[in-house]
């Protein structure tokens, strides 16, 4: 009878260590997601990650760790990604009751990926070579989040350090690379009390590189001036017939070329997505309007389109002639923003992308192309584009700057709309290219080579800013290879501690 007891005391002392541990893992995912913008609290990585890693240090199988990260994950994601219910509340008697639904599956699903390396890192790694294994698996989990099924990067641990001299980093090995780094640095943290010395030399190493880090130079300017127009048109107004021109008429008075404002005439005017609310095809008469106003100013704006029975959401620019003489149609979608698969089925049970109410949704343009906007080279990025560093790579040749015309209304007044910004400036700081950012609601902004902020316009105001185009730095080489050296390095890192782990299992 005694040993019964025991045996039950024993086995209720088991259960509520495994729900503190899952608690816990579920909460520390939670504290990590505080080091991404726009909070930036960067305490928190050693206590998130250094804490995940004592918990799978202290797994005992593969499932258990696989658990801890898939809730590590949900907790990181799912208050990271909490911008995610925004969009279901611009038509909300439609879409709010999908809200928590769609937070929950995305945050789930994206977890999922953590769980696996989670899992495996257990199952195969031994001993110290655990956590060694862990840091390459996760960093190869990140990845396949970024890559498979059309990728979904956003909340990359990368995006932490925009804002500190890590991100000194990013032309040389990208956001990936500053991943891998920053896992190798806090996850030895739990072997604080076996191994201190291990523990704390990435750490304290890292730090001293920040503090002797020399600061970003300033970059050189173009004789180039740009207008960056921010109409401030709210989603919920943004269509409606008795406001939607109110914002281009918006649009046209901030860009319009006065020399009684003393301000010098811009040689390139560039509207946010789209700017213009009507189909490319019908618009003539609003373009002619435009150009009566801007006069030969080029205007590169938003616009939708129709051709052979497909719409495409696509940057036009309007040159010096009154014409539109290039296009460029955005090719990375947002799956069920813009496009839902067998969409022309769903739309009988009247399920659209929230982007676009036209069946399928959109048609994805060709691929990433340079437009030729008078000032030089151009790569558009139409809003989630910028999110993607392997598209803006598989352009065909350098560009002398990128341009990402956006809508983030659709991102609300939280974290979305900055944590977008701080992978728009990654993308400038991995080229060393200037990046020219028009957002409908902000935040418009001049970036330079460097990922730093030259001009902006704050989220929800209403502006233009006014700026000398910088100048474009030397090709960098995350421009010449991409993530290709991380992800080997991460494959050879697998390898030899799986290896590590597996001669520690049979000598034990």
């Amino acid at each position: 009878m005694t040993a019964g007891l025991w045996g039950r005391a024993a086995r209720a002392a088991g259960q509520r260590q495994t729900w503190v541990a899952a608690g816990s893992a579920f909460g520390l995912g939670a504290l990590l997601s505080l080091a991404l913008a726009p909070f930036h609290m960067l305490w928190s990585l050693p206590l998130a990650l250094g804490g995940i890693g004592v918990l799978v240090v202290l797994s005992r199988t593969a499932m258990q760790a696989a658990v801890l990260g898939w809730l590590f994950g949900l907790g990181y994601f799912g208050f990271g990604l909490s911008w995610i219910i925004e969009p279901f509340q611009i038509d909300a008697d439609r879409y709010a009751w999908m809200a928590p639904f769609a937070l929950v599956f995305l945050a789930g699903g994206l977890a999922l990926f953590w769980g696996l390396a989670f899992g495996l890192a257990t199952r195969w790694g031994k001993g110290g070579a655990r956590l060694l294994l862990l840091i390459a698996l996760w960093s190869l989990a990140e990845f396949a989040r970024a890559y498979l099924l059309t990728g979904f990067p956003w909340a990359g641990f990368g995006q932490f350090w925009i804002d500190t001299p890590a991100a000194q980093l990013l032309p040389w090995i990208g956001g990936q690379g500053l991943a891998l780094l920053t896992l190798a640095v806090t996850l030895p943290l739990a072997l604080l009390r076996q191994r201190p010395v291990l523990a704390l030399v990435p750490l304290l190493l890292a730090a001293l590189w920040g503090f002797a880090a020399p600061q970003s130079p300033e970059p050189e300017l173009t004789s180039k001036r740009v207008r960056l127009v921010q109409p401030n048109a709210p989603q919920a107004e943004k269509w409606l017939a008795g406001r939607r021109w109110d914002f281009v008429r918006r649009a046209i008075e901030l860009s319009e070329v006065d020399a009684a404002d003393g301000l010098p005439r811009p040689d390139l005017i560039v509207w946010p997505e789209t700017a213009v609310p009507q189909l490319l095809n019908n618009a003539e008469g609003t373009l002619e309007a435009i150009r009566q106003r801007l006069g030969d100013v080029p205007l590169l704006f938003g616009i939708q389109r129709r051709e052979d029975g497909q719409y495409f959401n696509s940057a036009a620019l309007l040159d010096a002639a009154g014409d539109v003489s290039q296009i460029y149609d955005k090719s990375h979608l947002v799956p069920f923003g813009e496009y839902v698969p067998f969409g022309d089925f769903m739309a009988r049970f009247g399920i659209h992308g929230f982007a676009s109410q036209a069946g399928a949704g959109y048609a994805p343009g060709p691929g990433p192309a340079l437009l030729d906007l008078g000032i030089g080279q151009a790569l558009p990025l139409i809003c989630y584009e910028a999110v993607f560093a392997q598209d803006v790579n598989a352009v065909p040749s350098r560009p002398d700057m990128l341009i990402q015309i956006t809508n983030d209304a659709w991102f609300g007044t939280q974290s979305g709309p900055y944590q977008h910004l701080v992978q728009a400036r990654m993308r400038a700081a991995e080229q060393g290219l200037p990046m020219l950012r028009a957002a409908n609601t902000g935040i418009t902004a001049v970036i330079d080579p460097y990922g730093q902020m030259r001009e902006r316009i704050a989220l929800g105001e209403t502006g233009v800013v006014n700026a000398l185009l910088p100048q474009a730095l030397a090709a960098t080489l995350y421009s010449r290879t991409g993530d290709w050296p991380v992800f080997l390095f991460c494959i050879l890192l697998a390898w030899a501690a799986a290896v590590r782990g597996q001669r520690l299992a049979h000598r034990s």
